[in-house]
C-alpha cells in the first residue's frame, strides 16, 4: 500500500507532538500527574539574581507580618538552573522577558516551555525547577509575596 506525501506529512507532525516538550507555558491536560516529580535540581547555576525594590508589608495597610513584596530580575545563562524550590507560602508571578525556559514541575510529566511575553503563575501546590536549554540567556522579572524569615534558605529562588 502507498503512502500518500500528505499521510507522511501527517505521521511526522504526530510523532514531532508525542516528543515535543510542553508549549504556551501550561502542562498539557494528559500530562498532568500529582506528584511525578518529587525532587530536582538542588543548586543554582549560571543565574544571576538581583532585587530590584521591595516593600515590607508589615508597614503596609494589609499589614501582614514578616512578608516581602518584591520584584527581582533574573538572568538565566545557557545551561543555567533555577533550583528545586516551593511556591506553598510564597505566591508569585513570573515574566519571561526574554529567551525561552524549561519548567520541570511537580504536577506535569513533561517539561513545560516559557517564551518570551508569557507569564508564569506561581501559588500553592507549586514545586518545580527550571532550565535554561537554550543558546542565549534567558531574562525573568519575579514578583512575589516573600515570606522574610531569618537565615532564610539561600536557594529559595
Amino acid at each position: 500500500m502507498a503512502v500518500s506525501n500528505r499521510q507522511n506529512h501527517c505521521a511526522k507532525d504526530l510523532g514531532a507532538v508525542l516528543v515535543t516538550p510542553a508549549s504556551a507555558g501550561e502542562c498539557p491536560a494528559d500530562k498532568v500527574s500529582p506528584g511525578v516529580r518529587t525532587s530536582g535540581e538542588t543548586m543554582p547555576r549560571g543565574v544571576m539574581d538581583t532585587v530590584l525594590a521591595s516593600v515590607d508589608l508589615s508597614k503596609e495597610k494589609v499589614n501582614l507580618q514578616d512578608h516581602l513584596l518584591r520584584t527581582r530580575k533574573l538572568v538565566i545563562q545557557p545551561g543555567g538552573i533555577v533550583p528545586w524550590h516551593s511556591h506553598e507560602d510564597r505566591p508569585a508571578l513570573i515574566s519571561v522577558i526574554s529567551g525561552t525556559i524549561e519548567e520541570y514541575a511537580s504536577n506535569c510529566s513533561v517539561p513545560i516551555v516559557h517564551k518570551a511575553g508569557e507569564v508564569s503563575v506561581e501559588k500553592s501546590g507549586v514545586q518545580h525547577w527550571w532550565k535554561n536549554t537554550g543558546k542565549t540567556p534567558v531574562v525573568l522579572l519575579s514578583s512575589d509575596v516573600f515570606h522574610d524569615m531569618p537565615k532564610a534558605d539561600a536557594h529559595m529562588m
